[in-house]
């Protein structure tokens, strides 16, 4: 299919004789005439010798085959691979050019030397835009002057291949390289049945979690083709302004890296699988003229808008439970797999990843592997980490103090996140009716009762990013514009397989309104913009609001979760209060820390926090360690801070004059 290959005899020989040839046309009274019959002498020689020579053909020959060359094209890329690759003919070259030195050939002296006039269309036309030898990369055309003084030059990847046959890929494209795990999963018969019937596009669609990459690498398998696997979501994202001023990430790939991409697979007769996909929509032009056939494996599903020709559109299966177990066994054996570590969206790719990490990271502490080993570096999976995590790794679920019903339904909204596929695998009863398979929920509550810190801790207890929405650069007052920037910023959640926060949500989310004036009306298409791409949207999404009551009624029919943050009660404050002092460096043990006095402060998650850290910071500037004094001034600070009379406390120390209730 793709290791055709056609032996291409002659072609150096007859670059020599017509060079030599070439040289004598030019007579006794050219200028460089002795030192060109001089250089005639050695060009070629290493070329022409017996190995190299042969190897040389058949690389020539078989991207001939693949490029689909004609025999004029083959001529003139031996031309400019004689120069680039051999002195003496790089000599010669130059001085048959006029350059008096080595130097490339024109185009002028290639025709002349493949038998073809400067003044043929046919041969002319061999060195346009959109001839396979320029369109391909195989050959650049340099200068701007007219054609026939122009230059040929041979890229060092293609000189390298016709020399060695082969050799390492391009360093541009080494950074993008993947290594694929192939999984034999429902897709990759249909795929390797379409590659061998000549399909030269195939378009997968797997989104989050799906084995799309392991699909089209079997697929290749199967068939005992080589296939190079490029992942686009590794190729840096510009970021520029737009119109309103707010900073845009480009998700597009430059077509000169596509170029680079399909280059490389060509040279190597490889089938090129392009992972994120989605990224190179706009240039599907590039992947359909490609010598060899492509997978293109996309988290969007292909749109007919993209290109004339319709390719084999196969969806990639997410991997079962089972699956991720047999991915896993060989990197944890002879450990158990925890089912929390499975139960989560990792690609075959991922699971190699971590499953190395994990290694490196036993060995180098000089610890058998563990299963929270594997945790750790299954949460470092290329995420950031949020701030409050520190070197001991991401959130967990024991760093959330709520009451238990609050508790008890981040605790099922989890599973729901982690069993879903397992569920989707074994009856469709999700994303029926063009809906998605997402989760969207609602925290709501008032301030500092931990509903950031919970969408943090879902975030990473799932292993994925959590991406904030600074909801004052989504909502404009340009009609229209709304949209626009609420549909970039679902499309970079899905791009990144991120949880999508929406903090204080109900300034966006909020009821819609009786239509008065065309600003009600467009405010009330925002609303129902949001609501069908949330249904679309496969991730996971969280709005928070500090106003339940606030948020449309029509949102609640879609939402799989509301979670109520109420105030804590004593109880629960006193158990915060345990768990934030448990991380202070030192305690005064002649002013002992006494979380049961410290609950009856009326204070919630945040405000505990910003008591205990302030308290940290005051102890170590004394030089001392946090004792209750230090804990009692930071307490009355608190209440000060947010314009709340301190309450009557033995404990707290106001240094406020204007209150008397204050020690």
């Amino acid at each position: 299919m793709v290791g055709e290959h056609r032996a291409v005899t002659g072609a150096l020989e007859g670059v020599r004789d017509a060079a030599v040839a070439a040289v004598a046309r030019r007579g006794e009274h050219w200028p460089l005439h002795a030192q060109a019959e001089e250089a005639c002498g050695a060009a070629f020689a290493g070329l022409l010798h017996d190995t190299t020579r042969d190897a040389f053909q058949e690389a020539l020959g078989e991207i001939a085959v693949r490029f689909r060359l004609t025999e004029l094209d083959a001529l003139l890329l031996s031309v400019a691979a004689a120069a680039e690759i051999d002195p003496a003919a790089h000599l010669l070259l130059g001085l048959l050019s006029g350059d008096g030195g080595p130097g490339r050939p024109t185009v002028a002296l290639a025709l002349e030397l493949a038998g073809v006039s400067t003044a043929d269309p046919g041969g002319r036309s061999r060195l346009s835009e959109l001839a396979p030898l320029v369109r391909h990369g195989l050959l650049q055309v340099v200068g701007a002057d007219v054609l026939p003084s122009r230059r040929l030059v041979l890229p060092d990847r293609v000189a390298a291949h016709l020399t060695h046959a082969g050799g390492p890929p391009a360093a541009t494209l080494v950074p993008y390289l993947l290594d694929a795990v192939p999984v034999e999963v429902a897709g990759a018969a249909a795929v390797a049945d379409a590659l061998e019937h000549g399909e030269q596009l195939v378009w997968v669609h797997s989104v989050a979690g799906a084995a799309g990459v392991g699909l089209a690498s079997a697929a290749c398998e199967r068939l005992d083709v080589d296939y190079l696997v490029v992942d686009l979501a590794r190729v840096p994202r510009p970021v520029h302004v737009s119109a309103t001023g707010d900073p845009v990430a480009d998700l597009r790939v430059p077509d000169q890296l596509l170029r680079d991409i399909v280059l490389e697979a060509g040279l190597r007769g490889a089938v090129t699988v392009v992972a994120a996909a989605e990224r190179a929509a706009t240039s599907v032009r590039l992947l359909l003229d490609a010598p060899v056939p492509v997978v293109a494996v996309s988290a969007a599903p292909w749109d007919p808008a993209w290109a004339h020709e319709l390719p084999l559109a196969v969806t990639a299966p997410r991997l079962t439970i089972a699956d991720r177990e047999r991915l896993w066994a060989p990197l944890l054996a002879p450990d158990a797999v925890p089912r929390e570590v499975t139960a989560l969206r990792m690609t075959p790719e991922d699971i190699a990843r971590v499953g190395r990490h994990a290694v490196r990271q036993a060995a180098i502490g000089g610890q058998p592997m563990t299963v929270a080993q594997v945790r750790r570096s299954t949460r470092r999976l290329g995420q950031r980490q949020h701030p409050d995590a520190g070197d001991g790794g991401a959130l967990t679920l024991d760093d959330l103090i709520l009451p238990e019903h609050a508790g008890s339904e981040v605790r099922r909204m989890l599973d729901w996140a982690r069993y879903r596929d397992e569920l989707l695998a074994q009856a469709p009863l999700q994303g029926k009716g063009g809906k998605g398979t997402g989760i969207c929920a609602l925290f709501a509550g008032g301030p500092g009762t931990g509903k950031t810190l919970a969408a943090h801790v879902v975030a990473d207890e799932l292993g994925l990013d959590l991406m904030q929405v600074d909801l004052p650069s989504v909502v404009s007052k340009y009609i229209g514009e709304t949209e626009k920037n609420l549909e970039r910023v679902f499309q970079e959640a899905e791009s990144l397989n991120a949880l999508l926060f929406f903090d204080e949500a109900d300034s966006l989310f909020g009821s819609r309104s009786e239509v008065k004036d065309a600003r009600d009306r467009y405010a009330n298409q925002e609303v129902s913009y949001l609501l069908q791409r949330m249904e679309h949207f496969d991730g996971i999404t969280v709005l928070a609001t500090n106003l339940r009551g606030n948020v449309d009624p029509a949102f609640a029919r879609r939402l799989h979760f509301i979670v109520t943050f109420p105030d804590p009660d004593e109880a629960t404050r006193k158990e915060l209060w345990s768990h934030h002092l448990a991380q202070l460096p030192s305690t005064d043990p002649a002013d002992p820390l006494d979380p049961t006095a410290l609950a009856t402060l009326d204070l919630a998650g945040g405000g505990i926090r910003n008591v205990v850290l302030s308290a940290a910071y005051a102890a170590i500037a004394e030089g001392e360690p946090v004792g209750m004094r230090h804990l009692g001034a930071a307490a009355a600070r608190e209440y000060t801070k947010t314009g709340r009379r301190v309450p009557s406390a033995d404990f707290l120390i106001s240094d406020d004059p204007g209150d008397v209730d204050g020690h």
